[in-house]
Parts: C-alpha cells; sequence; structure tokens
C-alpha cells in the first residue's frame, strides 16, 4: 500500500488506513515506538494495560454485581471465635 508524506503543523505525517490501524491492534491515542533500522521506518504500537484508580474501581461496585461473603468448608483453625 502506498502512503504520502503530508505537512500537519510544523510536522510531517503518513496517514494509515483503518484496515491497517485494525490489524495492529492500534487507534487513534495508541502510543508507538518509532524507529528506523536499514532505511525502514519501523513503527510499533505499544499496547499498554489500562490503569485504574481503587477510587474507580470502587464506584464500579453495584448492589447487582457484589457478592455475598461466604466461606466454602468449616473452620480449620481460629479464624472464627
Amino acid at each position: 500500500m502506498l502512503v504520502q508524506f503530508a505537512k500537519w503543523g510544523n510536522s510531517i505525517a503518513l496517514r494509515i488506513p483503518s484496515h491497517a490501524l485494525r490489524e495492529l491492534g492500534a487507534a487513534e491515542g495508541t502510543t508507538a515506538d518509532l524507529s528506523v533500522e536499514s532505511g525502514k521506518l519501523i513503527v510499533k504500537p505499544i499496547h499498554q494495560q489500562p490503569r485504574y484508580s481503587l477510587d474507580e474501581l470502587l464506584a464500579g461496585i453495584t448492589e447487582e454485581n457484589i457478592y455475598e461473603e461466604y466461606f466454602a468448608d468449616a473452620p480449620r483453625g481460629a479464624e472464627i471465635a
């Protein structure tokens, strides 16, 4: 596939077709590592795991998705006094 370098503000950009992004598993906002190897431009998307704060995780708890506390077997020591 042929693409063309184009001016974008004070930079030069390449438009990446959506089917190529899907194949890479990348989208707008994806971070990528850019390097040049043997005269070839190499772009490697970096797929980062989402980061959540404790407050965000706790905000996701509802009456519908919270589990009741229970013990699957009998106490084996002094867990319950």
